[in-house]
């Protein structure tokens, strides 16, 4: 994994930087297993100017990949998935996800596009259980659009600071992000 993550942050100081951040972000949503942020980051600290660019670049091709982990759940399970799966050891968690799915599955992808989660389990998961692929596709780019803007704004705005408030205190950061998202379910169930 160490080694992974260092490949990582030199390719975000490569010169196809931007290509190597649409490719990592592609392959993040659906089998790569370091998370684009790591590259994103530091490639906003180096040109703060092109925030937005990066941002947008990372989302396209985030939900892209989450597109292709849609189709290996859907179409694959067996052949592409169930390797990852079993590689990464979420067998238990995506059993628990397919009982779910029928009704909370857009508040899974939200949630699971805007934290830690992995969310590669959360595409392939989606396409197993056979998630409405509009709703799925629309939910990916409400989940992965807001994370990687909030982000550049963030780097854009504080630079340097901000990585290290971040760093420190990123679980409290999301979960603060996945309560605002619940709490909005809730309030839409009540109101509806």
């Amino acid at each position: 994994m160490q080694k992974l993550y260092q490949w990582t942050m030199e390719k975000a100081r490569h010169r196809h930087a931007v290509r190597w951040l649409a490719l990592l972000s592609f392959l993040e949503s659906s089998m790569f297993p370091i998370p684009t942020d790591i590259m994103l980051m530091p490639m906003i600290l180096a040109n703060r100017a092109k925030a937005w660019y990066y941002a947008s670049v990372t989302t396209i091709s985030s939900v892209l990949g989450a597109v292709l982990g849609y189709i290996i759940g859907a179409f694959f399970y067996d052949v592409a998935a169930l390797p990852l799966i079993d590689f990464y050891g979420y067998q238990e968690q995506l059993a628990a996800f397919k009982d779910y799915y029928a009704e909370y599955g857009v508040l899974i992808v939200l949630i699971g596009g805007l934290t830690p989660i992995p969310f590669k389990v959360i595409t392939i998961a989606s396409g197993l259980a056979g998630l409405n692929p509009l709703v799925f596709f629309l939910s990916a780019i409400a989940a992965r659009a807001p994370r990687f803007f909030i982000e550049a704004a963030l780097f854009w705005k504080f630079g340097e600071p901000i990585n290290n408030f971040i760093e420190k205190r990123l679980p409290w950061v999301m979960t603060g992000f996945v309560i605002i998202i619940i709490g909005g379910f809730i309030a839409l169930k009540f109101v509806g």
